[in-house]
Order: C-alpha cells, then sequence, then structure tokens
C-alpha cells in the first residue's frame, strides 16, 4: 500500500500541475482555455524537434518553455481579444467555444502531420528507495520540479508586488482597478504563465511517460477535474486536490483496474463538488 500512495503522490503532483495553468486564468479573466493540453503538446514538440536538431537537453527545454509562454502571448493578442470583451457566462461561453476550436485545429494538425512524434525525456540511473519502496528517478526528478514550481508560485503571489497585483484582481477586479492595477496587463501576464506552465508539464510529463501527439484533450481533462475540485482560481487547491485525486486514481488503477479509475476519479469529484460546490479551497460565492 505505500507503494501505491507513493506512486498517487507522485501523479497527485503531475495533477495539480496540471491545473494551476488553467485555474490561474480561470481565476483571473473567467476564461476556460480548453487547448490548455495543445499548449502543453506544441510546447513538448517544440522540445523534441529542438534535440532532434541537435540542441543539448537542457537548452531545448529553455526553448520549450519559451515556446510555451509565447503561445500563451499569441492567444492574449488573437482569440481571447473578443472573449474580453464578453462579460459574465458569455465570457465562460466564448472561451469554451474558442479554445475548444483551437484544440481541435492544433490536435488535428499535430495528428496529420507528425503521428508518431513524442517527447521522452528518459532518466537514466537505478532505483531509488523511498521509505523501502523503490522509486523511478524520473518520477523523482518530475516530483522535485514540481515541488519547486509551486514553491516559486507561492513566494511570487506571496511575496511580490506583481504576484499581490494578480491576486487582487483575481479577490476583487473593481477594487483593483480604483488602486491602478490594469486587469489586462494581470490577465496577459497569467496567460503567458500559464503557456510556461503548460510547457512544464510536458517536459515533467515525459520524465514518467511519452507524451505524444495525442496527449492534449487528456491533458486538458485531467487538468479541469483537478481544477474544478480543488477550487476554480486557488492554486492551493489544485495542488491538494491533485494529491487526492491522484492517489484515489493510483489505488483505483492498481486494485480495480486502469479501465475503470478515471470512472471513480469523476465519481469522486461529483461527490466533492455535491458537498462544496465552490471546491476544496475554493472561494464561496
Amino acid at each position: 500500500m505505500t507503494a501505491v500512495i507513493l506512486d498517487g503522490m507522485v501523479l497527485g503532483l503531475q495533477f495539480g500541475l496540471l491545473a494551476t495553468g488553467l485555474t490561474l486564468v480561470y481565476g483571473l479573466g473567467g476564461v476556460l482555455n480548453l487547448a490548455y493540453g495543445q499548449m502543453a503538446v506544441i510546447s513538448a514538440m517544440v522540445v523534441l524537434f529542438a534535440m532532434d536538431a541537435g540542441i543539448p537537453v537542457l537548452p531545448a527545454v529553455g526553448i520549450g518553455l519559451v515556446a510555451g509562454g509565447l503561445i500563451g502571448l499569441f492567444l492574449d493578442l488573437t482569440i481571447m481579444r473578443p472573449i474580453y470583451r464578453a462579460q459574465g457566462e458569455a465570457r465562460v461561453l466564448l472561451s469554451l467555444l474558442l479554445t475548444l476550436g483551437v484544440a481541435f485545429i492544433v490536435d488535428g494538425f499535430l495528428n496529420w502531420r507528425y503521428p508518431l512524434k513524442a517527447l521522452n525525456l528518459f532518466i537514466g540511473g537505478g532505483a531509488v528507495e523511498i521509505l523501502g519502496v523503490p522509486m523511478r528517478r524520473g518520477s523523482l526528478w518530475a516530483s522535485g520540479i514540481t515541488l519547486v514550481t509551486f514553491a516559486i508560485l507561492f513566494a511570487f503571489f506571496r511575496f511580490t508586488n506583481l504576484g499581490r497585483a494578480v491576486r487582487s484582481v483575481i479577490e476583487d477586479e473593481e477594487g483593483a482597478k480604483l488602486v491602478g492595477i490594469d486587469p489586462r496587463r494581470m490577465l496577459r501576464l497569467i496567460l503567458v504563465l500559464s503557456g510556461v506552465l503548460a510547457a512544464l508539464v510536458a517536459i515533467t510529463r515525459s520524465m514518467v511517460i511519452p507524451v505524444d501527439v495525442q496527449a492534449g484533450f487528456s491533458i486538458t481533462v485531467f487538468a479541469l477535474i483537478v481544477a474544478v475540485v480543488g477550487g476554480l482560481g486557488s492554486v492551493p487547491g489544485a495542488l491538494l486536490a491533485g494529491i487526492i485525486l491522484g492517489i484515489i486514481n493510483t489505488i483505483a488503477a492498481t486494485y480495480i483496474g486502469t479501465f475503470l479509475s478515471l470512472v471513480i476519479l469523476l465519481v469522486a469529484a461529483a461527490v466533492t463538488i455535491l458537498i462544496r460546490p465552490s471546491g476544496l479551497l475554493g472561494v464561496k460565492g
């Protein structure tokens, strides 16, 4: 059981990182980005193509992270413009439709042009024992990078003026405007950050399993489930929900079967939402 829980925590950290970029954009601008998984896959392909061109792994990873940020900026300057002009439920609906359209276009192109491409950043070396359980080095590296990322995000939002400005827009957009904060600039920043996080998701995920061109929609689905359970707009909620759902998913896959693990994950998410509609750490209202 210890091995199952540890595997679940590793998966849960990945789930939490998956949901963070999605939940930040929704919390700040009321936009649900259903092309989030495709942003991750494009970044993975950029890393792969850079490595195929002879660029060493670390610079290639850096290029992939930059590519993720540029994708976020591109979305902000293009399809997000009409979305920002809408308000309330109309904004959410329009964001769902337009980003889903982008997701289908990107997914179709990648599956047509590069159907067999996959990023696999294999971490060599023997297994490392944690609490008597052998763990793959790739899983440990992915978990370590994820924890460091969450620590950086925590420090950014809590201790920097820019991070506090973003938080103020999430909590009270009109109040933020009154003190001179431009919500549009903050949303552009978060979209770029979301793109970088999507790239990081693909990179860390590829240390555990290959990330192929068909992974986009599954990444988005898991990110959406975790973000809703944790509370849309809450980064700590995304981390907590990710760990809980990761453990549930791993236990279900081990003792019941992989084919039912997603169903059980959805049931657990539905029960959580019924008990607490705002999510585990979401703001009530």
